[in-house]
């Protein structure tokens, strides 16, 4: 690990990273019912939460906290107290946050946003004696060495870094766009703006400065209270507030991040980076000294058997294929049998597809079994696909024998249809 200088003889930060893995993840829809989005599973045998977490424990961040609210219990056998990414310390490492009564903020319930999140965990973070704040969210896929945004954010007095990418301006209006000054400086934010002028986005990944941030929630929550009396609203999502009045004290960086970012928010993009990943431009898992880390699920190899067909696809530990598989990804111990077909979809664990059906353009969740002659889904007319083109099954959901379920539909987990 390098070491962290401004100046010769400065005396190295001390650094905490904060893994905000608690939001609902509405949008997800019946996916997210009963699991927090980052355990959504990632190319079959990962989790989303794998990326933050892999990229800080390779970067040699050495207390790393995992702040979870809505389902917290769905994250707990994965997580492992830290152990995959050598975090299981007895001094540091892994540490889980859950929302507590009587916490910093005095107020009950779950947070209204990632920076509302920060304001309930102040006393904590103040506690740690942290000089600097690395924050990200835990469901986007990505690789990147956190020791070169901090050197950047050290070698420019940063208050604030921001790691950005370009997309799409079509995305970016669901994100917070950036305005670059001179110098990487960051000039503004436009925070999910209806028509972006510009694709630069911030990726929620943020480096801060630790008084700074502490000393600016303090004052927001204090100015929120002025018209929010009970905080009600709290200090909601970082392009609301908090990040605007940082950028506006005019020492906030940007920091580019080359290589593959997604944001698996929503279904069209889940389904879309992995056909991503499928095309081979997902590039998070080229390196073989920097692999994502997961616990590794406990099954046999893949079997493809003597009627099966496998093309442009990948197969988990435990898939037995003895039908037809085209272009998607099958989590760990799926079953499909011969006759049937899956298409330009995503099957998590342990699905199950009987003989004549046929399954497109759809995510089926942990446990789905999809009977005899039934068809789900139909392969998107477009790429990334509408999100109206997306059928989703929630987990445990079955489809009855012959049973059609539409592009678009959604089966609420444990439904029969």
């Amino acid at each position: 690990m390098p070491r962290f200088q401004v100046v010769p003889n400065a005396r190295t930060p001390r650094i905490l990273a904060i893994v905000q893995a608690g939001g609902k993840g509405s949008r997800m829809d019946v996916l997210t019912r009963e699991r927090a989005k980052p355990a959504l599973p990632f190319g079959g045998s990962y989790q989303l939460i794998d990326f933050a977490l892999s990229n800080l424990a390779h970067s040699g961040i050495p207390d790393v906290w995992v702040s979870v609210q809505y389902q917290a219990a769905s994250l707990d056998r994965h997580l492992s107290g830290g152990r995959p990414w050598d975090l299981d310390r007895t001094r540091g490492g892994y540490r889980r946050l859950v929302p507590e009564e009587g916490d910093t903020s005095s107020l009950e319930g779950f947070s209204t946003g990632n920076a509302d999140d920060l304001m309930r965990m102040a006393d904590d973070i103040a506690a740690s004696r942290a000089d600097i704040v690395v924050v990200t969210s835990a469901d986007h896929v990505f690789r990147l060495d956190v020791r070169s945004v901090i050197e950047e954010h050290l070698a420019h007095g940063a208050e604030c870094t921001l790691v950005t990418t370009s997309v799409a301006r079509a995305e970016a209006r669901h994100k917070a766009v950036v305005r670059l000054g001179r110098g990487k400086k960051v000039a503004g934010l436009d925070y999910k703006p209806s028509s972006p002028a510009r694709g630069l986005i911030a990726t929620e990944i943020f480096v801060y400065d630790a008084p700074t941030l502490l000393r600016e929630l303090d004052a927001l929550r204090r100015d929120r209270a002025a018209v929010d009396p009970g905080l009600e609203d709290g200090l909601g999502d970082f392009g609301e507030h908090l990040l605007p009045r940082i950028i506006g004290r005019g020492r906030t960086y940007a920091f580019a991040l080359e290589g593959y970012w997604k944001d698996l928010g929503r279904p069209s993009a889940y389904l879309a980076a992995h056909r991503d990943l499928l095309r081979g431009t997902v590039d998070v898992f080229d390196d073989p000294d920097w692999p994502i880390l997961t616990r590794f699920p406990e099954f046999p190899p893949a079997r493809v058997g003597g009627t099966g067909c496998v093309d442009d696809s990948l197969l988990s530990p435990g898939v037995v294929v003895n039908g037809t598989v085209r272009g998607s990804v099958l989590g760990p111990g799926c079953l499909v049998e011969a006759g049937a077909r899956v298409e330009d979809s995503v099957l998590m664990d342990g699905v199950r597809v009987a003989s004549g059906a046929v399954v497109q353009g759809a995510i089926l969740d942990i446990g789905v079994i999809v009977e005899a002659d039934a068809s789900v889904g139909a392969v998107p007319s477009r790429w990334p696909p509408a999100e109206s083109a997306v059928t989703l099954c929630g987990a445990d959901a079955h489809v009855a024998r012959g049973a059609v379920v539409p592009a678009g539909a959604r089966l609420e987990p444990g439904a029969w249809s």
